[in-house]
């Protein structure tokens, strides 16, 4: 089968597709890792909002595709940064996804992000302020009956004044969670106003705060999750953090090496490239679970090439590329996001990701796909 795509100066080339189809795989009950896939929303594109409006989700979507991360013993995070949380996504549409996906699949393994988004940063003027805004969320979560992720906040990077602080909020609002909770370190890649976490940019100084936030709350801290894109810091932090607590890597550069781990230890995995390359992250982590290490890597090391061009900077744009390969794998009818967030990556960072998917078999209908890429080069006189 055959695409003509352009290059970089706008040169058409001809693309012979060489991908087969993965086929679908089910992680056992009690996998070698756990998986949790940082889930995209779809949107409603027949709504009158505007992309700068509040967002409207396609639930029937949402849910269905909900259902095909669940149906391959694949756990959820959901309401997350992959969902546009902060990016389209708000704290009302995000407790409305919780709501929905523990009502949709009440028996999955999910967890759900608890932070402050719904007190803008700009009002924020006190550490008092930032605490009742994360305990007013996680108390909304866990009225629903569903577990917590704790994400940072945006908010208290701009009041804290000191490690103090950080220690001080994350010490009362774990004492209110009624569960073990993940704790998310997101880096300043992801998102920029999150730059200064734990109240400071040096890595071995912020390490020592949070290790000392997770030492004095063991009991309430099931892991925690660091998205740093450094896979040497991840394994710094994982080699002491204190035992029965787990590492989640977010290193959607690096995540093969780092789930298969060294002889001194593994992380499992919460991820959002585990949303468009779902059928090979359940084929991999049932291989490594079966003892076949070199099954693990020649599923998931092939698509490391393609999580990098998702993940390029700006990385807060990654889902971008998430949900373009959902639509090109007919999860969803249309290429149209919350906040108009299609618009933010380029033809050639499409048609790139379009030719890397294919050679990982990621095409789960190289027929639609194409029809559907032809489409997306004729909107761009393509």
């Amino acid at each position: 089968m055959k695409i003509i795509l352009p290059d970089e100066t706008g040169r058409k080339m001809d693309y012979h597709l060489i991908g087969t189809p993965v086929p679908r795989s089910v992680l056992p009950a009690n996998p070698a890792r756990i998986v949790y896939s940082a889930a995209h929303v779809v949107a409603d594109p027949f709504t009158d909002n505007a992309p700068s409006g509040r967002a409207t989700i396609d639930w029937k979507k949402t849910l269905e595709f909900r259902r095909y991360l669940v149906g391959m013993g694949l756990g959820i995070a959901e309401a997350m940064d992959t969902a546009q949380r902060g990016m389209g996504l708000d704290w009302p549409g995000a407790l409305d996804l919780i709501r929905r996906t523990k009502a949709e699949l009440p028996d999955a393994m999910v967890v759900n992000g608890a932070g402050t988004d719904h007190l803008d940063p700009k009002d924020a003027r006190s550490v008092d302020q930032v605490l009742a805004a994360y305990l007013e969320q996680v108390e909304a979560i866990q009225k629903v009956g569903a577990r917590v992720i704790l994400m940072a906040s945006r908010a208290l990077v701009r009041v804290a004044s000191s490690a103090e602080d950080y220690k001080r909020v994350y010490r009362e609002v774990l004492s209110a969670c009624d569960e073990p909770v993940v704790l998310h370190w997101l880096g300043k890649d992801f998102d920029p106003a999150l730059a200064g976490y734990w109240g400071t940019d040096d890595f071995s100084e912020a390490l020592e705060t949070v290790l000392s936030i997770i030492e004095e709350n063991v009991s309430k801290v099931d892991g925690i999750k660091i998205s740093l894109l450094d896979k040497e810091k991840e394994i710094i932090m994982r080699r002491r953090l204190p035992k029965g607590v787990r590492m989640y890597t977010g290193d959607d550069f690096n995540y093969p090496e780092l789930i298969a781990g060294d002889e001194q230890g593994y992380s499992h995995a919460l991820l959002g490239i585990f949303d468009p390359i779902a059928p090979l992250a359940a084929r991999g982590v049932k291989l490594l679970g079966e003892g076949n290490v070199k099954g693990f890597h020649d599923a998931l090391d092939p698509t490391v090439p393609l999580a990098r061009v998702i993940f390029q900077a700006p990385t807060q744009y990654y889902k971008t590329g998430v949900v373009f390969l959902a639509w090109l794998n007919g999860f969803q009818d249309h290429f149209v996001m919350l906040n108009g967030a299609q618009s933010m990556r380029s033809l050639q960072h499409f048609t790139e990701i379009f030719r890397l998917a294919d050679g990982c078999g990621l095409l789960r209908n190289p027929d639609l796909a194409v029809h559907r890429m032809k489409s997306l080069l004729t909107m761009y006189g393509a």
